[in-house]
């Protein structure tokens, strides 16, 4: 099994800082590529730009918490959470070929957990 995990690509992994801004503040956040990659995703399944996406996690969670701890951290596992809940809903569709998978659904669902 490591063996898979091993041999992935290093610019997955590989950080890159982008600098994004959230009301009119800006700010760096330094993640790994393929989480870059994910959030594009799942900003591309929303309508709307990555940095948009981000800003509007930002706003969810402060409102949600109060506070921003480690944000790109809260990144890092909403990306695991979307990818999981896509895994889910495609495995669901191979077992019945009546669903066809939407993945903006997903979005709303990680952000009501």
């Amino acid at each position: 099994m490591c063996e898979f995990f091993v041999k992935a690509d290093p610019i997955q992994y590989e950080q890159r800082s982008r600098t994004v801004r959230v009301h009119g503040v800006l700010t760096s956040i330094r993640l790994e590529n393929m989480v870059w990659d994910t959030l594009a995703e799942m900003a591309e399944d929303e309508g709307c730009t990555t940095n948009a996406l981000i800003a509007q996690f930002h706003d969810e969670i402060l409102a949600h918490r109060g506070e921003v701890p480690n944000f790109a951290s809260f990144l890092r596992v909403t990306c695991m959470r979307y990818m999981r809940r896509r895994m889910l809903a495609l495995e669901k569709q191979q077992v019945d070929p009546a669903v066809r998978p939407t993945f903006s659904p997903v979005i709303s669902a990680i952000r009501a957990r």
